[in-house]
């Protein structure tokens, strides 16, 4: 069977010609190839050449994960923040269409009718780990906006010893630490459907960071549209994320500003901090609040280098 090229047996001279370093196109997850990843390796780090012993500290990778709208613009956005602050970064993609043809929200609540995105997310780093041994896929840095932050902290959630740090921005739904609800709006039966349970010491040591805009206050689509879903469903099968029982799960009920302080403040009486930047004159727009997660992850990134 193939295995893996790595990157401790191809000299650097040739690390770039056979995809390894700079922008790494989209590779399909060998456990299931409906999902698929890009990075950026910042070539510099790989200089060291083929046979001689990698860098003394390996380096720190970030992921991005992407929103509703699978934009790809991150894997070209964070280039220079790679390069400045010496780190990788990761972009999976989880693509529409996975549990039926009308789906685009399963790989947000991690576990749905035929993805384990919260598998996949793991697979994700076990396969760059092996392609390259100098960088720290173990603990990695994560960062999502919208659907890419309902994401992120359900990650936080189930493993937290896998994050150094985390930023969570804009979710449109969050899952809140109650055990008196099922997942995704609580965590009452995670241990069913995850085989895992909810560790809040270990929460509390990983680095949080929640970022939304001032103005982003508005239910996607309005009234109107959520209406005319509601009558649609009730007339017809249209597919979606449900429950593990089949039940749709509810819609949005709040703006996202009011979801993360309500999240913010469930947590903090659980005894897990957060740092929480509103970002005046801003809706809901990924970029637009991208300085302030780069500005929380930086030093953090930074730390994690010269440890």
């Amino acid at each position: 069977m193939d295995r893996p090229l790595t990157t401790s047996e191809v000299p650097h001279k040739f690390l770039k010609t056979a995809l390894l370093v700079g922008h790494v196109p989209h590779r399909v997850l060998a456990s299931d190839p409906r999902v698929s990843y890009a990075l950026y390796i910042p070539p510099e780090h790989y200089s060291h050449g083929a046979g001689l012993p990698p860098p003394p500290a390996k380096l720190p990778l970030l992921v991005s994960v992407h929103g509703t709208r699978r934009d790809v613009f991150d894997i070209y956005d964070l280039v220079p923040f790679a390069e400045s602050t010496r780190c990788a970064v990761l972009t999976p993609l989880f693509p529409t269409g996975l549990d039926g043809p009308n789906d685009i929200d399963s790989y947000k609540v991690l576990r749905s009718k035929t993805l384990r995105s919260d598998l996949a997310f793991l697979s994700i780093l076990d396969e760059v780990a092996t392609r390259y041994p100098g960088i720290d896929a173990e603990k990695v840095f994560l960062m999502g906006f919208s659907g890419g932050g309902q994401f992120s902290h359900r990650i936080l959630y189930l493993y937290p010893e896998r994050l150094a740090a985390v930023s969570v921005g804009a979710p449109g739904r969050a899952t809140f630490l109650n055990d008196q609800q099922d997942w995704p709006v609580g965590i009452k039966d995670v241990e069913t459907l995850f085989e895992r349970s909810i560790n809040k010491d270990l929460i509390k040591k990983v680095p949080i960071h929640l970022v939304i805009g001032d103005e982003d206050v508005n239910i996607p689509g309005g009234d109107e549209f959520w209406s005319w879903l509601s009558q649609l469903k009730a007339q017809r099968s249209i597919g979606g994320v449900t429950d593990k029982k089949g039940k749709d799960l509810p819609f949005m009920e709040q703006g996202r500003l009011d979801t993360i302080n309500d999240l913010r403040k469930s947590w903090k009486s659980d005894g897990i901090e957060a740092q929480l930047d509103v970002v005046p004159r801003v809706s809901h727009d990924a970029r637009s609040v991208r300085n302030f997660v780069l500005a929380f992850l930086r030093p953090l990134i930074q730390g994690h280098l010269s440890n």
